[in-house]
């Protein structure tokens, strides 16, 4: 899962993108609403978190401009104290959340998750497809009841592949989700990835869609 986080504090940008990263998102910033708008329009992400103060170009501004072009992408807006109209003028323009800072990361980090999961059309952080179970909240894998212990690339591309089961993603598209903007992008090492957790899994989930990538879905039953 791909994340963008717009705030132009440098100190609590920097909070922003570590406990993001700790939990195992790609992470992309930007300082200012013109780059954050552009970022938007370009790169394809999962959430996006949403400071209204921002130079050059104001959050709620931003946020009118990506709905109005299209972009459905979750967002959760962040306020200064007690400036309620702040809140309204957000959700009117298509905000999902938002936070009054100051914040828990904590509960900044467990909004996301739940953005996230309904975005892809779950409501509960326990996401399953036969055999294998994901918890979202807690990050963690079982199979059959068993835990299974992931890289966090391999978590990433798990998660990713859940979320959206039972319908094909491009190895394309998982290179766009998994890493962010800086990473050294190779589509060749999704293979390796999905090779690594078909063996870890042990459970037949993940599908090669020959020409067009992969598919999770539950195994099937023999006859």
């Amino acid at each position: 899962m791909r994340i963008l986080v717009v705030e132009d504090d440098p100190n609590l940008r920097r909070q922003l993108v570590d406990a993001l990263r700790a939990d195992g998102y790609a992470v992309d910033q930007a300082a200012d609403g013109e780059e954050a708008e552009y970022l938007g329009e370009v790169e394809p992400y999962d959430a996006i978190v949403l400071d209204l103060g921002l130079p050059i170009k104001d959050g709620v501004s931003v946020l009118k401009h990506w709905r109005a072009g299209g972009l459905k992408v979750p967002v959760l807006i962040l306020t200064a104290r007690d400036q309620w109209s702040e809140k309204v003028a957000g959700f009117d323009a298509g905000a999902d959340d938002y936070l009054t800072k100051p914040f828990q990361m904590e509960e900044l980090q467990a909004r996301i998750k739940a953005l996230i999961r309904r975005a892809a059309g779950h409501a509960s952080p326990i996401i399953e497809c036969g055999a294998v179970r994901v918890d979202t909240g807690a990050a963690t894998v079982s199979v059959n009841g068993q835990p299974v212990n992931l890289t966090g690339h391999e978590y990433k591309l798990l998660s990713y592949l859940i979320h959206h089961a039972n319908t094909i993603v491009s190895r394309t598209e998982l290179t766009e989700h998994i890493y962010d903007q800086d990473f050294d992008r190779d589509s060749n090492t999704i293979e390796v990835f999905v090779g690594r957790l078909r063996k870890k899994l042990g459970v037949d989930v993940i599908k090669t869609v020959r020409g067009l990538g992969y598919r999770m879905e539950p195994e099937r039953e023999s006859a």
